[in-house]
């Protein structure tokens, strides 16, 4: 259990540090780390990368994830449902995480270069398509246990690609996307330890008694 808490603090840690770092005494300002990315960002625009990233970014919206979550916690359902409840868990409880947290910080959306698509209407810090896309392929990678190297490389890079999209389309400040992939992270291993390890840490007590 110290685990759990110890990483779920944590994971608050991020986020509130991160909010207080980015709107210190509740003025939102705009720092040298989120100008630079910012514009580097705007600099790289070209049609293909336009085309790229507007794509890429879909991998974070929940409207894609919770489907596809869902779908795997429905086939994990029957033989191991305390993982397929994890799945669901970590994705809707890192989301909720983010948009509490954006209710609280309500910092404004970047304005520096023209936004590549709609703004959002809600805040800005932390993403929330950053949040949603770490915490679904950290908590698969949790229950995969086929190749993951080569699922860790892949999915890494989507959660790495989601998080630039949404940084390159102007619609994030860089300390939003990063404190959000540290959170959620740390939210799902925080929730993985709750869950999942002590039914594996018990059957394995048991089998070594058993031995």
């Amino acid at each position: 259990m110290r685990r759990v808490v110890v990483l779920w603090l944590s994971s608050l840690a991020v986020l509130a540090g991160g909010a207080l770092a980015v709107c210190p005494d509740g003025r939102c300002g705009i720092g040298d780390f989120d100008r630079a990315g910012l514009g580097f960002a705007h600099a790289l625009r070209s049609g293909w990368l336009d085309a790229v990233m507007q794509g890429m970014t879909w991998f974070g919206s929940l409207m894609l994830l919770l489907p596809l979550t869902a779908a795997l916690a429905w086939l994990l359902l029957r033989s191991r449902r305390r993982e397929a409840v994890f799945l669901l868990i970590a994705l809707l409880g890192s989301s909720a995480l983010g948009h509490v947290f954006k209710l609280w910080v309500a910092r404004p959306r970047p304005d520096l270069f023209p936004a590549l698509l709609d703004m959002p209407g809600d805040w800005s810090f932390p993403s929330a398509h950053a949040m949603q896309a770490t915490a679904a392929v950290v908590a698969w990678l949790f229950v995969t246990r086929h190749s993951r190297a080569i699922w860790a490389i892949l999915l890494g890079l989507a959660v790495l690609l989601v998080g630039l999209s949404r940084i390159y389309l102007q619609v994030h400040f860089p300390s939003d996307v990063v404190a959000g992939i540290l959170a959620a992270a740390l939210w799902v291993a925080g929730l993985h330890a709750l869950l999942l390890r002590p039914a594996s840490d018990g059957h394995r007590k048991s089998g070594e008694g058993a031995a």
